[in-house]
């Protein structure tokens, strides 16, 4: 038999790098399928709720006047809503420092049996207008200098 032609040793070991590409993104897909973490506002978990034990991410605004803690003094109740729909939420935790009624929310958790979203985590989102509370009380020339002095200072 005669020796493969380096042009021809060329084509299958191209081939042979395109079909181990291949297969490692397949593997890389496959494992992340059940890491994945779908997005749904409250009209879309509404209109068509997601498995029980799925993972996903619940966002929207915080209801006012929906928020409860209970007598445990971790464990926290609200209303998310759209605008369209609105579906209760139930978190047991530290609640961000911004999380308060009328913000933004994304809550990451899964579907109760009972319609209640389950949170294990929360992200309190703000709006543009953002101030640290720190500078809250402070002119817009006062703030300005402080954010100024901090940026001028060695760090320690």
């Amino acid at each position: 038999m005669a020796a493969i032609k380096p042009k021809h040793q060329r084509l299958v070991l191209v081939l042979i790098a395109l079909v181990v590409l291949i297969a490692a993104g397949l593997l890389a897909a496959w494992a992340l399928r059940s890491q994945a973490s779908y997005f749904y506002v409250p009209s879309d978990i509404v209109a068509d709720p997601p498995e029980a034990d799925r993972a996903v991410r619940l966002g929207g605004m915080v209801e006012e006047g929906s928020i409860n803690t209970d007598a445990d003094g971790v464990t926290i109740q609200f209303v998310v809503g759209d605008g369209e729909a609105r579906v209760p939420v139930r978190f047991k935790g530290i609640v961000p420092s911004l999380f308060v009624e009328g913000s933004g929310v994304v809550a990451e958790g899964r579907m109760g049996s009972d319609g209640t979203f389950i949170a294990d985590n929360l992200l309190a989102k703000h709006d543009e207008n953002y101030v640290p509370r720190e500078l809250q009380d402070m002119t817009e020339h006062q703030a300005k200098q402080v954010v100024a002095e901090a940026v001028e200072a060695p760090a320690q």
